[in-house]
């Protein structure tokens, strides 16, 4: 999740939480953003992330990591809050016949209503909130 703009970047599903899905979920972020400058990674104290193939990625991106102190999860409220959605939304809203129409519900979930218009945005979309920013900085440095 960017936190600037409330954007899911990156995600991968599978059966169980492993240091390959948190390096998958790692890789669609860097190739959806590119990151460029100072990009700060913040994850939480779960051994997938202190993992080394998922402290190489970092390392070969140019990111900086940065995981919160043992007990403060206040450092993770943002993603906490989105996982309760996805999981009420999505996860539980029926029995899901194979993983691959799970992936489906979860990703058009996330792109088409996790997506929309948001009041702390100023109802603009996380896109478009972007856009503006960019935009307004761009005016501001000619």
């Amino acid at each position: 999740m960017d936190l600037f703009s409330n954007r899911i970047v990156g995600y991968a599903i599978a059966d169980r939480m492993t240091a390959d899905l948190a390096v998958a979920a790692l890789r669609a972020a860097i190739a959806r953003r590119q990151p460029d400058g100072v990009v700060i990674v913040h994850a939480d104290r779960g051994w997938q992330f202190r993992a080394r193939s998922f402290q190489a990625v970092l390392k070969a991106a140019g990111l900086k990591g940065s995981m919160g102190r043992v007990a403060s999860a206040g450092d993770n409220a943002a993603m906490e809050s989105f996982w309760a959605l996805l999981q009420r939304n999505v996860l539980d809203s029926q029995q899901w016949r194979t993983r691959d129409d799970l992936h489906y519900a979860m990703v058009h979930w996330i792109e088409h209503t996790y997506h929309r218009r948001q009041r702390g945005l100023g109802k603009l979309t996380p896109v478009e909130f972007e856009l503006a920013f960019t935009n307004n900085a761009a005016q501001a440095a000619a």
